[in-house]
């Protein structure tokens, strides 16, 4: 497999491996985001310091209203997430 390839398989794993602990696995409650959150973007959660970070991240994630976070949903964080890092770094790179 390429590298895209191989992360995109990853980004799945990591859903599914998270999904389902609660309930549906199709989505992730706000527990099952959280333990995600603590376990895989551990430094993410820590550059917030909000006590409230998960709620408001799934308020921002949840387009349907579910109170659930599904996989497109999933990806749009992961995809802006990405997008973040990338700016971040791109401009610490540079200089800027």
């Amino acid at each position: 497999m390429s590298q895209l390839e191989t992360a995109m398989a990853m980004i799945i794993k990591v859903f599914d491996q998270y999904s389902g602990a609660e309930g549906n696995n199709q989505t992730l409650t706000k527990g099952e985001l959280k333990t995600l959150m603590d376990a895989e973007l551990p430094n993410f959660l820590k550059s917030i310091n909000d006590k409230n970070a998960v709620d408001k991240i799934l308020k921002d994630l949840d387009d349907n209203g579910d109170s659930e976070v599904d996989f497109k949903e999933f990806i749009i964080f992961v995809a802006a997430l990405t997008c973040a890092c990338h700016n971040y770094f791109s401009q610490k790179g540079s200089g800027k």
